[in-house]
């Protein structure tokens, strides 16, 4: 994880996802996941490149079970991106930096 991306879990989500005053990517994961460790260098390089336009959080769906249930979470790597509290865009599977960043931008 790199210092652009923050770890969310249960205790946290509401703070730093919901109530945040920016959008909010959130990639769902999991450490056994092979298509969760291609996406999450991508998901570092925009973090850094978008940097105070977008926050960059990570949800390990193994710890936070409830989280994944609650957004509909069947199949990881998901991203789902939060604006105002709400889910206005999501992905299920890797994605190419080009393709997520092109789906950032039209969140914002």
């Amino acid at each position: 994880m790199s210092q652009h991306v923050m770890e969310v879990g249960e205790a946290s989500f509401k703070a730093e996802v919901l109530n945040a005053s920016q959008p909010v990517l959130v990639d769902f994961w999991a450490p056994w996941c092979g298509p969760c460790r291609m996406v999450a260098p991508v998901v570092d390089a925009l973090a850094q490149e978008m940097a105070g336009k977008v926050k960059f959080a990570k949800v390990n769906v193994d710890d936070n079970q409830n989280l994944a249930q609650q957004y509909g979470v069947m199949s990881i790597p998901a991203l789902l991106i939060f604006k105002g509290g709400q889910v206005v865009n999501q992905h299920i599977g890797a994605l190419p930096k080009p393709a997520l960043k092109s789906l950032l931008e039209k969140s914002l």
